[in-house]
């Protein structure tokens, strides 16, 4: 199989990472991007801006790569996506040249004449991958022949972007969401103040309470402030703690903590009316419902619940994944939400991630599964140490080059609220949760504005 290419499924940053470092080791990378140019997802969020700074959002391979091209990094300030993709991803694409192929779609993964159930000379035949054009949907798949693409090894990252979760509070989509969503009520995008039509002088509901969730109150705070009559509401399914406006000056990423602090700040000037304990069920066009009866009556919802990985092309590999995170199990206690976030996670590489099917790999966001924390960093650390493996360089896979920042977060997911309307005047309101278990301090309580909740 030495002479058979590595498959990278998404040209991604850390999917164009790791073909960078491939060509680096004298290995062919094969990159098979779903979308019609490079950081096809990453173009479709654009407008938000990241927390990570230029020199945390490059990879050092690629850098190597670009360089001889007359490309300089970027060394201050913190990018939008679409600036991302302009000053870094797209070059990279370009300088990979025909090693990346856009408009494949890959609609399954095996081993060359062996179903998942045969062990025999497993490892020692190549991967097959089915890929079908454009965007995979019923009308390529009549237009376009599939194909049968063969590689020595898979590095999955596809990420997560295509898979959000949905609002209902049981894991599937609340009652109603899909039809909503249909018509335009539903969303699951950060929205863009660029494009206002959609907020503006209306009623918004956000459901979600992590980072995306942050961004929509502040770019629907903006357009607010533009917009006279819009109204923003903010439903999260738990109660108030001290993790839930994230780490604010105890973030070593500071623009991570100061997204919190100005979510909270639109909260505490009434700009932002936040409810708690708003578990969803039903959605109606635009009429939340809790599973407590309660209810808000919007113009629009966007939901920001996070994302989940999209394993059923892989569904003939051989894996291995922790079954709450849906992540490689090897590194699921240390980014399970349920069970602590105090400080930083370690660093992740090939042995963390390596599935029981050989020369599988599963990296970026994919790898972390349903879990909120990662970053770009940790996607390119994973990538050189795979890539290292694969070149059967094992020291230089073992070594670990990258210490992650503090999230000045501690605690795990919180308390679930069990009050109708949370006011949080009252002291009770914060509750404790989490491995410090240390409520908020009083002068940190604040005010909700006029109730969008209606009992029913």
């Amino acid at each position: 199989m030495t002479d058979l290419p590595v498959a990278v499924i998404g040209a991604g940053p850390q999917g164009l990472a790791a073909a960078a470092h491939l060509l680096e080791r004298g290995l062919t990378p094969l990159v098979l991007e779903q979308g019609s140019e490079p950081a096809a997802a990453v173009a479709e969020w654009g407008h938000v801006r990241l927390f990570s700074a230029w020199p945390e959002l490059v990879d050092k391979a690629a850098v190597r790569l670009l360089e001889p091209t007359g490309w300089e990094a970027p060394e201050k300030g913190y990018p939008t996506g679409a600036q991302w993709r302009e000053r870094y991803l797209v070059p990279l694409a370009e300088a990979l040249g025909d090693h990346v192929r856009y408009g494949a779609t890959v609609t399954g993964v095996s081993r060359k004449g062996r179903d998942r159930l045969v062990d025999a000379d497993r490892a020692e035949q190549p991967f097959v991958l089915h890929v079908s054009g454009a965007d995979g949907t019923e009308a390529m798949y009549r237009a376009c022949r599939d194909e049968r693409l063969e590689a020595r090894a898979v590095i999955d990252a596809s990420g997560t972007w295509r898979s959000p979760s949905p609002a209902g509070a049981d894991g599937l989509p609340a009652l109603g969401e899909r039809a909503a969503h249909a018509v335009g009520k539903v969303g699951y995008a950060v929205p863009d103040r660029a494009v206002p039509d959609a907020y503006a002088a209306r009623h918004t509901v956000v459901i979600g309470a992590g980072d995306s969730a942050f961004n929509a109150v502040h770019e629907l705070t903006a357009i607010a402030k533009a917009h006279p009559g819009s109204r923003i509401t903010w439903a999260i399914r738990r109660a108030v703690s001290t993790n839930t406006f994230g780490g604010g000056e105890g973030d070593e990423l500071p623009e991570r903590g100061a997204l919190g602090v100005r979510a909270k700040r639109a909260v505490q000037d009434g700009t932002v009316e936040l409810v708690t304990g708003f578990r969803t069920a039903k959605i109606d066009g635009a009429r939340v419902e809790a599973e407590d009866g309660r209810v808000i009556e919007a113009d629009q919802v966007v939901v920001l619940t996070g994302y989940r990985p999209d394993t059923s092309f892989l569904s003939e590999m051989r894996l291995d994944l922790d079954p709450t995170l849906e992540a490689p199990r090897n590194i699921a206690v240390q980014i399970d939400p349920n069970l602590h976030s105090c400080g930083s996670v370690s660093a992740t590489g090939a042995k963390d991630l390596a599935q029981p099917e050989p020369d599988l790999y599963l990296v970026g966001m994919k790898s972390y599964g349903r879990a909120p924390t990662f970053l770009a960093m940790t996607g390119y650390e994973q990538v050189r140490s795979v890539v290292a493996a694969l070149a059967g360089d094992h020291d230089a896979a073992a070594r670990v080059e990258l210490e992650l920042p503090d999230t000045g977060v501690c605690g795990g997911a919180g308390v679930i609220s069990t009050s109708s309307i949370h006011r949080f005047d009252d002291p009770e309101g914060a509750e404790e949760g989490g491995c410090c278990g240390a409520a908020a301090p009083n002068e940190e309580l604040f005010t909700i504005g006029r109730s969008p909740i209606t009992l029913s």
